[in-house]
């Protein structure tokens, strides 16, 4: 199955638009609001939750940056309005990150702004590791003022995840814990499939040591097995953790976590920009784009 993956990436420069839009279509909910909200209405019938993402990132123009704050806003606005289960995740660098860290704060904060007037929650992703320490600083100033409307991302193959997780973590912070998909040096990041497992377990443990909220988002079998064992032993209730998967994938698995009565939430991206964020997706985690296909071909 790796090795199909690999190739799967190694193609995707010369793959006609047309047949990436095919794979995009899979796990991309659309261009539109309107595309994302029927998206994630459909979810909720299933008994699942979303987070929603407005695709753009690396943005260096502050115009932009603005209607992208806007775009997000709007996001939660029609969440509001339609009476929907979802939340909402940004990507700081499409917020301005790159071109000045008070500017992309004042954006981050208009938009958390509309998410405590809308009684919301917004999930800060985590980027790559030049963005690991801003990203991180900016939570938990969204955190001193916002908590309970505000959580982080933190990506389990970072050998610094731990000690993360520990600081936020006394600070009340709310979590979802991912393998991490972008190309990190080895001297920063864990490169062993096994030990990235081992790492993730292991985070997951403190998170909820601390008694901190989780969403356990990943589509490993290792890892949504040992979620499981982990949450059996500790007696959790539904309502101390979710499981989180991507829009399209492993569609099976979901089903049957939902079916177990665990807590779901499907990550919705949309946007303009879905071929930009489809090739670099696709690129950094070769595995999703074996799902991805695989899912196109047999509907699971």
């Amino acid at each position: 199955m790796k090795l199909f993956d690999s190739l799967i990436s190694a193609v995707l420069p010369f793959t006609p638009k047309p047949l990436i839009r095919v794979v995009a279509n899979k796990y991309i909910a659309g261009e539109t609001l309107n595309d994302a909200m029927a998206t994630v209405a459909r979810l909720n019938q299933q008994e699942t939750m979303a987070t929603v993402d407005v695709l753009g990132e690396f943005v260096k123009n502050p115009d932009v940056a603005r209607q992208e704050t806007n775009n997000n806003i709007a996001v939660i606005e029609e969440i509001a309005r339609r009476g929907l289960d979802s939340n909402l995740s940004v990507k700081l660098t499409s917020l301005g990150l790159d071109i000045d860290k008070e500017f992309c704060w004042e954006n981050l904060r208009r938009v958390l702004e509309a998410a405590a007037r809308a009684r919301n929650f917004v999930r800060i992703d985590m980027e790559n590791a030049p963005y690991t320490d801003s990203t991180i600083e900016l939570a938990r100033r969204a955190q001193s003022e916002f908590a309970g409307h505000v959580g982080i991302v933190l990506q389990a193959y970072l050998r610094r995840t731990q000690d993360d997780i520990r600081q936020l973590a006394s600070e009340g912070m709310h979590f979802r814990l991912c393998k991490g998909i972008y190309i990190e040096s080895e001297t920063i990041a864990f490169k062993g499939r096994e030990e990235i497992q081992q790492n993730y377990l292991e985070c997951l443990n403190i998170i909820l040591d601390h008694g901190c909220y989780v969403g356990i988002a990943t589509h490993d079998d290792v890892l949504i097995d040992g979620a499981r064992k982990i949450i059996a032993e500790r007696g959790l209730g539904s309502q101390q953790y979710e499981f989180q998967m991507l829009l399209g994938v492993r569609d099976g698995k979901r089903r049957e976590l939902v079916g177990q009565g665990h807590r779901l939430r499907v990550y919705v991206p949309f946007g303009r920009d879905w071929y930009g964020y489809s090739i670099r997706r696709l690129k950094e985690n070769p595995s999703i784009a074996g799902h991805v296909f695989k899912a196109i071909f047999t509907g699971n």
